[in-house]
């Protein structure tokens, strides 16, 4: 079985939709390290030190999910398309949580469509051969 050769934008997607996904990373480590919170506006300490398991797993999916599918789009592996439904199934749960609680839509809509770019460009790059 032969695989075609992805077009350079393949790459630059990839490599982009990773930097996206390991600065979600940062952001997710970061609000589970005490210190680090504690330098935070107190209106974030709050919604951090409050916010429920399910929510912060959600992001933790969010983000590891995508990080991880970005390095199997990068490797070519089919597999990466599962691993961005699974971000893209954390990032409504934290889109959720997030609007409820603070009602700031255009953040999470921003989110929301590059996960759903990232899930809808691995299906599309499967369909052309690009993945194994």
């Amino acid at each position: 079985f032969e695989m075609n050769k992805p077009h350079y934008t393949f790459w630059v997607v990839a490599v982009a939709g990773l930097l996206w996904n390991l600065a979600g990373c940062m952001n997710y480590i970061m609000q589970t390290n005490s210190d680090s919170v504690a330098q935070m506006p107190e209106v974030y300490q709050l919604i951090i030190n409050n916010r429920p398991a399910w929510a912060t797993g959600s992001f933790a999916v969010a983000v590891f999910a995508g990080a991880v599918g970005c390095i199997l789009l990068l490797l070519r592996r089919q597999v990466a398309v599962y691993l961005f439904v699974l971000s893209l199934l954390g990032i409504i749960g934290t889109a959720a949580f997030t609007m409820i609680v603070s009602g700031v839509v255009p953040v999470m809509v921003l989110t929301l469509l590059i996960g759903a770019a990232l899930l809808w460009y691995a299906t599309i790059v499967r369909r052309f051969g690009w993945l194994a």
